[in-house]
């Protein structure tokens, strides 16, 4: 009966709850810190949840507090939050020569928002492939910059970590050795990183099935799916766009070469990765106001990102100018969009700005603390991005407890939760009578 129960949605979510839990323990272990004693369990709960749901924020600095350990089970659970618990399931299964069941075969395709079943197998081997390569890629041009700071062992170590972090969009960083809590604004300066940190950010937020098209068809443009089509021009536009508002509004005291790396780092940043590398407190109220709109957003379907997606936002964009030129339908590259798929865009806009303020406004409330600065950590949590004006290590349990829902509810996705809760619901027996509403 239980068996019967678990639909797809509930098997992704007491996947990555698994996860969190055993991750938990692990890091409550007295040697998964750097003085060698217990952490508390409230701690270890809050770090677990931000790696599993690839977050990156934290209660203590994950380079001083942790040892290599901790340190070691903190990447190990961004990587499994990244790809996903499903995804790696999968993987492991096909990999020990057992046969993978249609169940197993229709959560995957939930998980990575697959269009169909069919294939599955044959993308789960190569999600796994491409992530090897772009995460040992990234380590291998991070290496040189990081070994020359801090020595062979250190150096080869915090190139893997940070490759896969920013990969599996995490934001976590090992760079409180120099300065708790400093990310990478001590490499501000260096191209190469910016530019290793910023590509694997984007691609990491992408999406497998983007991926997959791309690997296919090369850079023939046309033939991309129409969905592949929208996550590429929406996600340039939400790289492009604002960083020439950092540019000319943010960082004009800057050198020029700075200014447009700063400019580029934080706009790509903000959509779920949680580096930066410019103090963020000394940023204008209209820059962070920008910053929490692309948090909100995240990246796209099927990725190692959270938010409500680029897709999202894209449909919503659409159904409005489709309104303003009073068309009726909602299109994209001389296709269609689904009735059904206008409904869910809306639902999951409006169920992410409710989070987000409802979360913001309740930690205001209850820690005292500036409605802004409570807003945009609420912001960088339920969009699993990792962002901080550095109030989270001062917040209350109940505070904490808030982001870890958040958090969890970014990176789960709003809809399989629905679903999950309300599988079983039987729809409704007819269609009620139909009328009029003015709306605006």
């Amino acid at each position: 009966m239980l068996k019967k129960q678990l639909t797809a949605s509930r098997i992704i979510i007491l996947g990555f709850a698994a996860a969190i839990l055993l991750g938990s323990l692990l890091l409550s272990l007295p040697f998964a810190t750097a003085e060698g004693v217990r952490a508390p369990f409230p701690d270890a709960l809050f770090t677990a949840t931000s790696a599993v749901c690839v977050t990156g924020l934290v209660v203590h600095d994950t380079a001083a507090y942790w040892s290599f350990f901790g340190q070691a089970v903190i990447l190990l659970m961004i990587q499994i939050g990244g790809m996903g618990v499903v995804t790696l399931a999968v993987a492991i299964t096909s990999l020990s020569g057992k046969k993978i069941s249609l169940k197993q075969r229709s959560t995957m395709q939930e998980a990575i928002s697959a269009h169909q079943v069919g294939g599955i197998v044959r993308l789960t081997g190569f999600i796994l492939k491409m992530t090897a390569i772009f995460e040992l890629g990234g380590a291998v041009i991070m290496s040189p910059v990081f070994i020359k700071s801090f020595g062979v062992g250190k150096g080869i170590w915090y190139s893997i970590f940070h490759s896969i972090s920013a990969f599996c969009n995490a934001g976590f960083d090992l760079m409180g050795i120099n300065s708790e809590f400093s990310s990478l604004t001590g490499f501000a300066r260096s191209p190469v990183i910016n530019i290793a940190v910023m590509s694997l950010i984007i691609i990491g937020g992408a999406g497998f099935l983007t991926w997959e098209d791309v690997g296919t068809n090369k850079w023939r443009f046309k033939k991309y799916r129409m969905q592949s089509k929208v996550i590429i021009a929406t996600s340039a536009a939400l790289i492009v766009l604002p960083a020439a508002i950092y540019f000319f509004f943010e960082f004009s005291g800057l050198p020029i070469k700075e200014r447009i790396l700063a400019s580029l780092f934080q706009s790509v940043t903000a959509r779920t990765a949680g580096f930066n590398t410019v103090d963020l407190n000394l940023m204008s109220e209209a820059g962070l106001a920008l910053m929490v709109g692309l948090m909100l957003v995240g990246g796209s379907p099927g990725s190692t990102a959270g938010g409500f997606k680029t897709t999202t936002l894209a449909v919503a964009v659409s159904t409005a100018f489709s309104v303003f030129r009073n068309r009726e339908h909602t299109n994209f590259f001389g296709r269609r969009i689904a009735e059904e798929t206008v409904r869910q865009a809306a639902s999951i806009l409006t169920m992410y700005l409710g989070l987000f303020l409802g979360g913001g406004c309740i930690i205001s409330r209850v820690e005292g603390l500036p409605l802004g600065a409570c807003l945009f950590e609420a912001a960088s949590a339920v969009g699993t991005v990792g962002l901080t004006l550095g109030i989270t290590p001062t917040l209350g349990n109940l505070s904490r407890g808030i982001l870890i829902l958040l958090m969890f509810w970014g990176r789960v996705g709003g809809l399989t939760l629905i679903f999950a809760a309300l599988s079983n619901k039987p729809s409704a027996p007819s269609t009620l009578p139909q009328e009029k509403l003015t709306v605006g």
